[in-house]
């Protein structure tokens, strides 16, 4: 082979070997800093498709927090509550200052990691900003389980006085 052409594919080859290299980091990186969504009832009985989360595996889960399940520890910032949506409740533990919109009724989306099948312990925790919003990850899997509710005129009035 001519010494020219033996150095031009050698270069080809490298580039190659180069690029795939980079796919593949850029393609392990991302599947290693994706979160997936569970709402309480997923993160126990497993997604539709039969999907459930690992012990140890970074996640999402978003739902309202249990009226009466806030506990603060006094002598530090951890935070244990419960969130639920129409099936099982799960425990959230955090270990920081919660946002100002956090409480109970709430919705709120954690971000952490699963430590067993009922806890997780969030690094992150995310309140709705107001009345009528709610993430939509939260949102869509609220409507797969519950029926809209529907106000009365009469309903709407009270509320509104």
């Amino acid at each position: 082979m001519n010494p020219r052409r033996k150095r031009r594919l050698t270069v080809v080859v490298a580039l190659l070997a180069g690029l795939s290299v980079t796919i593949a980091l850029v393609l392990y990186a991302m599947n290693q800093n994706m979160d997936l969504f569970y709402t309480p009832t997923e993160l126990v009985e497993g997604k539709s498709n039969g999907v459930k989360p690992e012990v140890g595996q970074r996640l999402r889960i978003g739902g309202m927090v249990v009226k009466g399940s806030v506990k603060r520890d006094p002598q530090s910032l951890e935070v244990t509550f419960r969130v639920a949506d129409v099936g099982p409740e799960v425990t959230v533990r955090y270990d920081g200052i919660l946002p100002d919109l956090f409480r109970e009724g709430q919705g709120i989306v954690a971000q952490g990691v699963l430590v067993d099948a009922r806890t997780v312990e969030a690094h992150e925790v995310l309140a709705k900003h107001d009345e009528e919003y709610m993430p939509p990850e939260v949102a869509e899997a609220m409507n797969k389980h519950h029926k809209p509710l529907e106000y009365t005129d009469q309903q709407k009035q009270g509320s509104v006085q």
